[in-house]
């Protein structure tokens, strides 16, 4: 499924019930560092994110990171803007998709590479209500088979 190896920090579970997923890259995160803190406590909620590009520039919208509890003043807003870093060329492809063939951009997970916040983002396309619905359909099928083996073993 997520190809990178590192701590994973926070997870988007509504992506992959609500959204096809096409292609994933990975992007580094600008963060202050009562943010950093932050989701090191797994104070991060990905659930409404989305990902743009403006101006040739790619941005995150709607992270929710929770407040650093010994932050004081310096604490960061909740659910600022924050700029995502990927190579020029990446960034100008995932304009592309998502400007002529109506992709969006939507992060998938947060997770620690070499001690640095990383995110893995996916060109997703949204499902319909009846893709859902066969989404839910297989992966009920899927848990009655696996209970299946599990007491087909345990019997013996």
């Amino acid at each position: 499924m997520e190809k990178h190896s590192g701590k994973i920090l926070a997870r988007n579970r509504r992506a992959r019930y609500q959204y096809f997923i096409e292609e994933t890259f990975e992007a580094g995160i600008v963060l202050q560092g009562t943010e950093v803190k932050s989701i090191r406590l797994g104070r991060a909620n990905l659930r409404d994110s989305f990902a743009r590009v403006d101006n040739e520039e790619l941005f995150l919208y709607d992270l929710h990171i929770s407040p650093y509890d010994y932050g004081s003043s310096f604490n960061h807003e909740p659910r600022r803007t924050r700029k995502l870093l990927m190579h020029r060329r990446e960034i100008n492809r995932l304009a592309g998709y998502v400007q002529e063939k109506g992709y969006t951009l939507i992060p998938l997970s947060l997770y620690l590479k070499k001690g640095r916040v990383k995110v893995e983002l996916a060109l997703a396309k949204g499902k319909k209500a009846y893709d859902k619905r066969q989404s839910i359909a297989e992966r009920d099928a899927r848990r009655e088979v696996e209970r299946g083996l599990k007491d087909k073993y345990l019997s013996r």
